[in-house]
């Protein structure tokens, strides 16, 4: 009963604050508080960076304490919150520089570590995490400020989490080498830190990420036998996972989700000289303008801007996606191609998904697989894409929370399918704990495990 009596006032509180939230966004405009990367000198690297190795740290802060905030406004009241900017690689093995976000709980495990990769889905880096989950940084990211409140509930289990800007400067969405590799030597950075937070320079790491996070996840389990061989990862777990670029530009055209379209389009530009020419080269004049505004847009704003467009709208070719330009980019950027993960993977995805579709991602589990890889996957009959995200999480976490305690995984694959990945055993608990993590963030009471 007192538990009980203790959840209720914490709903009650809850209600109120969000009541006091809702008043205070609808009732004035929003004056920024924090300073974009472009005109922040932290973000901006050393001469002569480009030397360093992949990984190393250029320059680092420690956050002012209650930094970040869920929906901007919440403060997370987390221990320490620290940023690196490193060194890392983009797709074109040329060096780069980008910045990750390290949130250190109350009463940590140095020696377990969760890189959690963010739904940027935006070709801005004014919508990186490292941006976006600040106090004060206005609603414009609030889908991955959203995602505090999952982040909540790995910190509240005493694990270290890292969520890297793995787009990188130039913010190339859908751009997977780019991803993979900003995560890796992310957590390079990390354990680099120890002097400054503590961390195991040994310590247990593991992947989460969901849609575009699950994009830049699945690029770096598949990257690192090659690229970071030395780091001890040791699960990852994957959702919805857009495996293939081409699939994703056919299933939202037209849809809700059409914005990811320009989105992705803009950020493989980005990246590759040639596909930002080509682009340029077959926009229709007059909508030139109305295309290229998805550059500053995050992932919220490019659905209200965009919703039920087709990009054919856009383009003098209906074909645009056949280019050889475009062909070879696109390709470069199918997941499944690089080194089979060595470590157990998780995988989640709804049959249905209309954003994401399933076909490429059961045909990477069957990949994968075939060349030796150890992975559970699940098929979710009722969940949708958004849906999903939340219903699959409380069985990632259990999937997590497993390879941390070093429960045994079978070798090779299985499949199964399910219902609702909500009703799955164990899943009705994680969620519980879940919920009340995401209170005690929204209350600003301290995350971490054996606190009140």
């Amino acid at each position: 009963m007192k538990t009980m009596g203790m959840m209720m006032n914490r709903i009650v509180l809850f209600v109120c604050f969000c009541f006091i939230f809702l008043n205070s966004v609808t009732a004035a405009p929003y004056k920024k508080g924090v300073l974009s990367p472009s005109d922040d000198p932290f973000y901006q690297p050393p001469s002569g960076f480009e030397k360093e190795k992949p990984g190393t740290i250029l320059k680092s802060r420690l956050l002012p304490p209650k930094s970040l905030a869920a929906f901007s406004v919440f403060p997370q009241n987390i221990k320490n919150v620290y940023q690196f900017l490193y060194r890392t690689t983009d797709a074109l093995g040329e060096p780069i520089t980008t910045v990750t976000t390290l949130m250190v709980p109350y009463n940590a495990d140095p020696s377990k570590l969760v890189t959690y990769q963010i739904m940027q889905d935006s070709p801005s880096t004014g919508c990186s995490p490292s941006q976006v989950l600040r106090k004060g940084d206005g609603l414009k990211g609030i889908i991955s400020q959203g995602e505090l409140l999952f982040i909540d509930t790995l910190l509240a289990r005493g694990w270290y989490v890292n969520t890297a800007d793995y787009e990188g400067s130039k913010a190339a969405f859908t751009v997977g080498a780019m991803a993979g590799h900003g995560i890796l030597d992310s957590v390079r950075a990390v354990l680099h830190s120890s002097n400054q937070t503590k961390i195991q320079p040994d310590a247990d790491i593991q992947i989460w990420g969901y849609s575009g996070g699950a994009l830049a996840s699945g690029w770096a389990t598949q990257l690192q036998p090659t690229y970071a061989p030395e780091l001890n990862i040791i699960g990852a777990a994957l959702g919805g996972t857009p495996v293939d670029l081409n699939a994703t530009l056919n299933a939202v055209s037209g849809t809700v989700f059409a914005g990811l379209a320009p989105s992705g389009i803009i950020g493989l530009s980005q990246q590759y000289p040639d596909v930002a020419k080509y682009v340029d080269s077959i926009l229709v004049p007059e909508k030139k303008e109305a295309f290229y505004k998805a550059k500053e847009l995050c992932l919220s704003e490019l659905v209200a801007n965009y919703a039920f467009q087709k990009m054919s709208s856009y383009v003098t070719r209906p074909d645009y996606t056949n280019a050889p330009v475009a062909k070879k980019a696109m390709e470069a950027n199918v997941m499944g191609h690089a080194s089979v993960p060595k470590f157990p993977l998780f995988m989640y995805h709804a049959e249905h998904d209309e954003v994401v579709p399933y076909a490429p991602a059961a045909n990477l589990y069957t990949n994968w697989c075939k060349r030796g890889a150890n992975i559970q996957f699940v098929k979710d009959e009722l969940s949708e894409h958004l849906v999903l995200y939340v219903t699959g999480a409380a069985n990632a976490i259990n999937f997590l929370e497993n390879r941390f305690k070093g429960v045994a995984v079978e070798t090779g694959c299985s499949s199964r399918t399910t219902v609702t990945s909500a009703l799955d055993p164990g899943a009705l608990e994680v969620f519980g704990e879940a919920i009340w993590n995401a209170l005690d963030g929204l209350l600003g009471l301290p995350i971490g495990p054996g606190n009140i």
